[in-house]
């Protein structure tokens, strides 16, 4: 390894740290889907070039920066305790997953409104994770038709329908008190 292709690194390094920073700030200040790679580039300080080479889009910035949320809950979900982790009835887990999530979303929707909208939705390595977290759920609980049921049960979680949700003045406690509702008929103990 050359000490040119180390300073290359530290300089992808550091250039990556100044784009999550830069968009951190400007997703904070205004919808992520109003920013654009232009915005991103000039208040990070570097090129449009360098900021294309690592990042195709907006949606690949705020999914970089959603990551180690995202990473975290996981985490919770395979190792954490019950009734989130494992060892709790799918129902128990479905309703802590849903309060989980809503948490995620009150506190990173901007985020996630510049990863997860429309289709983009479902290519995202998180919905794949949660979807089969939650098609695991209706399995081992016996629900009916599980594959049919998995996306349907994630619905709500949709960026666009939380955020809809709050703007109408419902509060993170309220909808993730109904989804536990919806969690507990679908997989009841």
């Amino acid at each position: 390894m050359t000490d040119r292709s180390r300073r290359e690194r530290a300089d992808a390094a550091r250039n990556r740290a100044k784009v999550l920073e830069a968009a951190a700030e400007l997703f904070t200040g205004k919808d992520p889907r109003a920013v654009t790679m232009e915005e991103v580039a000039r208040a990070a300080g570097i090129g449009r070039a360098t900021l294309y080479r690592r990042y195709p889009d907006i949606a690949s910035i705020a999914e970089a920066l959603l990551d180690e949320h995202e990473r975290r809950l996981q985490e919770e979900l395979l190792r954490g305790a019950p009734p989130l982790g494992p060892g709790a009835p799918p129902g128990e887990r479905l309703a802590a997953f849903y309060a989980a999530m809503a948490g995620l979303l009150e506190r990173h929707a901007h985020l996630v409104l510049g990863a997860e909208t429309g289709r983009a939705r479902f290519a995202t390595g998180a919905y794949g994770f949660w979807r089969a977290h939650v098609l695991a759920l209706l399995r081992a609980g016996g629900a009916p038709e599980p594959e049919a049921l998995a996306d349907p049960l994630l619905a709500p979680l949709a960026p666009d329908v939380f955020t809809h949700q709050r703007e109408q003045g419902l509060s993170t406690e309220e909808i993730a008190s109904a989804l536990t509702h919806l969690a507990r008929r679908v997989l009841p103990d």
